[in-house]
This record gives structure tokens, sequence and C-alpha cells, in this order.
């Protein structure tokens, strides 16, 4: 097999664009289901911390054998009959338990990457191969860190994720995501602290995309979480707990509609 280089000769640097990635978060707020913006904003504020994280991966054992066999990871995934004859409680066997309630698929995020790609060249190296590693890593996250596809649940799993892979469009996202949350509920529920606790949680921890995937999904759910260091999302848990005594349900945009119909009158004054 030819050598993968590390980044393609054709590969440019488009450049810091801090008013393009705004332009994308707006539309990402308008509908927070668009991941297709998600690529726009990390692409418009990618720098070369990425191209380090790259290089450290590929330097391990695990990287190299990616390397030397660049298997296709959401094929893995998406393989819901293997991975439910994993043992009960295994990091796979939630997984597809998690993506089948979502609705979700690995290959689903790749298609939307695809819709950002659209007309863009595809670079066969070693930073395309570790962007996509990324992606398709991404819910795996969900299910290690414990937190969820609420709003909040979002923003504190790409706080995490910006600790683990360091890059501004990551914490652009968790940040301006936290701050809409926060115009909209008022500074009762203590959101930034759950979003600051995902960086420190993500600082602490092993890096989940740089682990042997296949192994990771049968591995026990709590014993992968000890191994890798992943502590709980105490101050994420305590907001979910302080909006349900509310009557709030954080999975209906943190409250958005009951506020509005005056279910919470102070959420409705807060906004």
């Amino acid at each position: 097999m030819t050598t993968l280089p590390f980044s393609h000769p054709d590969r440019t640097d488009t450049g810091f664009r801090p008013l393009k990635a705004l332009h994308h978060f707006r539309k990402l707020i308008a509908d927070k289901e668009d991941t297709e913006q998600v690529f726009h904003i990390i692409d418009a504020l990618r720098d070369r911390r990425f191209d380090r994280s790259a290089r450290a991966f590929f330097a391990t054992a695990e990287g190299k054998k990616i390397l030397a066999e660049r298997p296709y990871l959401p094929a893995m995934l998406d393989d819901h009959d293997a991975l439910r004859k994993l043992p009960e409680g295994s990091v796979g066997r939630v997984y597809v338990d998690f993506m089948e309630r979502e609705g979700l698929t690995a290959q689903g995020l790749v298609d939307e990457s695809l819709k950002f790609r659209h007309g863009k060249p595809r670079y066969d190296d070693q930073l395309e191969l570790y962007g996509e590693r990324l992606r398709d890593t991404h819910d795996l996250f969900h299910i290690l860190t414990g937190y969820g596809r609420d709003a909040l649940g979002e923003q504190c799993v790409l706080a995490f994720s910006y600790s683990q892979n360091p890059g501004w469009g990551t914490l652009f996202i968790a940040w301006a995501g936290a701050r809409e949350i926060r115009k909209g509920l008022g500074s009762r529920y203590p959101i930034y602290a759950a979003v600051r606790e995902g960086q420190r949680i993500g600082r602490a921890a092993q890096p989940i995309a740089h682990q042997d995937i296949a192994a990771l999904l049968a591995e026990p759910l709590d014993a992968a979480r000890t191994r890798l260091g992943i502590a709980d999302p105490a101050t994420y848990k305590q907001v979910h707990a302080m909006m349900r005594a509310d009557g709030v349900d954080p999975y209906d945009l943190l409250g958005k509609k009951a506020a509005e119909a005056g279910a919470v009158p102070e959420l409705a004054q807060a906004a």
C-alpha cells in the first residue's frame, strides 16, 4: 500500500475566518439538527493544533495500525447485529441502544460531512484520515461521557471534545451554544459551570479517538470510563435535576417551549 503523506501537497490553508464561523453558527442555532453547519464552523476556525493532534495519534501503535489498514469505522459502528452480540452493559450494546433510540447512524454523520464537502476536494492524507476518525467517534463520546443529546449535553460533549482534540471551532460552538441556552433560561441554572466541567473532564481523560475502537466497544461501559479516566458529569446532572424539579424538560430545548407557554414564569421573564 502506498505510504500516506501527512499533508497532501495540494492541501491549502483556508485561514482563520471567525465571521464565516459566526454565520454558520446562526444557522446551527436556527436548526440544531443541521449538523452540516458544525463542519463549516470547525473548518473556519481550524488551527495548527489539529495537525499536532494528528501527528501524536499516528505516532502511537493504534495510529500506525490505522495507517496500515485504513478501516472504515462507520461500517463497524453501524453493524448493529454484530454489536448486539456483545455482552449486556458493554460500550457497544449501550451505543446501539442510544443510536437506535435517537434515530442516528454513523453513516448519517458521514453524509452530513459530505454536504459540507460538496464541490471541495478530498485529500488522501493523514490529516483527512484523522479528521474522519474524530467525526466517526463523536457519538461514542456521548456514551462514554454520559452527556445526552439535549442542548446542554451537546455543548458539554463539545467542550469535552475540545480538551481531547483542541480546535477553536468546537470550543466556539460549546460556549456560544451555552450562551444561547443561558439567554433563554437566565442565570438560575449553572449552564456555564456544566460546560467548564466538560472541558475539565476531557482534559483529564485519555483521548477516546485514539483508542482501539473494536476493543473499546467490547468493554463494560463502567470499566471503560474508569480506564479512560472519564469522571462523572455532576454539574450537568445537577442542571437536569434542577430543571425537572421546576417542571422543565431538558430535552425540550431546555424548557424553551414550557417557558413560552407560561408553565415556568420565572424562566419566561428571564429570557
